[in-house]
């Protein structure tokens, strides 16, 4: 009877690791975004009572159904993706398990909703109304509440900025751009917004750098495209940075400084309008960053 238990607490444990590793491994393919990955395997582990007792494969099956849907083709194959993937986090907030789960994955949560966000922007910028509607009724059901991952980066101490730019170093044109975009900071983030009633991200650095004698396209991916491209290393304030979401370009910055250890821009934030960010000190905006391009010569 002894060996019998040993035996039985044993094996526990290790269904226990075994299932705590499974988790392990979704969170890290979540992270590199490979989604279709997470989704097979939220799928799968769903459909085994041994992982009942937690909702950790029902939040990724949410998670990574609702980046998979920004993508049409596979949306067209999954129709009800979004209503499921609302069902299954209402559900999901309804236990205490959930509640925890919730708890311990707020950031990358956070970081979907600016995801989500992004895409809206594009989907307005492209006059897809009906699938922005969808997008942003999804936002509203189920992110309004998650605390904001702009936080994390974001520059409170403006006056410390202000120090570092000078005429002599930057030169006056540069130096005006900043100083003017910083006359917006705290005005709110609208889809498709390009005046001082509300900006989304491309909106605002086409109009900041208007001010200033240059035209830009409207979308981020084109004032990419039409840029000079320029490295980390030569890049300066009054400059714009890009970042990818893992769907292609979806969200530019103006860049306010670039120093040893830090790299700040201006942007449209979706959850907190224009602010100014350090992007190394962003768990969400480094891992993004694509590139920067330039207008100023």
């Amino acid at each position: 009877m002894k060996y019998v238990l040993i035996t039985f607490f044993f094996f526990v444990n290790f269904l226990s690791f075994s299932q705590i590793k499974a988790f392990d491994k979704m969170e890290m393919l979540y992270a590199q975004q490979h989604y279709k990955s997470v989704y097979r395997k939220s799928e799968k582990y769903l459909g085994d009572p041994k992982y009942n007792f937690s909702k950790v494969p029902q939040l990724y099956f949410v998670m990574s159904s609702l980046q998979l849907s920004r993508n049409k083709a596979w949306m067209n194959r999954h129709p009800e993706a979004i209503n499921n993937a609302i069902s299954a986090f209402n559900e999901i907030k309804s236990t205490e398990n959930g509640s925890q789960v919730l708890e311990a994955h707020i950031f990358e949560l956070a970081y979907l909703r600016l995801d989500l966000s992004a895409y809206i922007e594009e989907l307005i910028q492209t006059g897809d109304a009906e699938r922005s509607k969808i997008f942003k009724n999804l936002i509203a059901t189920c992110f309004d509440n998650l605390p904001n991952a702009d936080d994390i980066g974001q520059v409170e101490d403006l006056n410390s900025e202000d120090e570092a730019l000078s005429s002599d170093v930057y030169g006056t044109q540069r130096l005006e751009i900043i100083e003017f975009a910083k006359k917006h900071i705290g005005i709110p983030y609208l889809w498709a917004g390009t005046d001082t009633t509300g900006f989304d991200c491309s909106g605002f650095t086409g109009y900041v750098m208007k001010n200033n004698g240059k035209s830009l396209p409207r979308r981020a991916i084109d004032q990419y495209a039409s840029s000079t491209k320029i490295t980390e290393k030569n890049v300066k304030s009054g400059d714009l940075v890009f970042f990818d979401n893992g769907s292609g370009i979806s969200h530019v910055g103006i860049i306010v400084s670039n120093k040893e250890n830090e790299l700040t821009m201006i942007h449209a934030s979706s959850s907190k309008g224009i602010i100014i960010t350090d992007i190394k000190q962003s768990s969400y905006w480094l891992p993004r960053l694509y590139g920067f391009g330039t207008y100023l010569y």
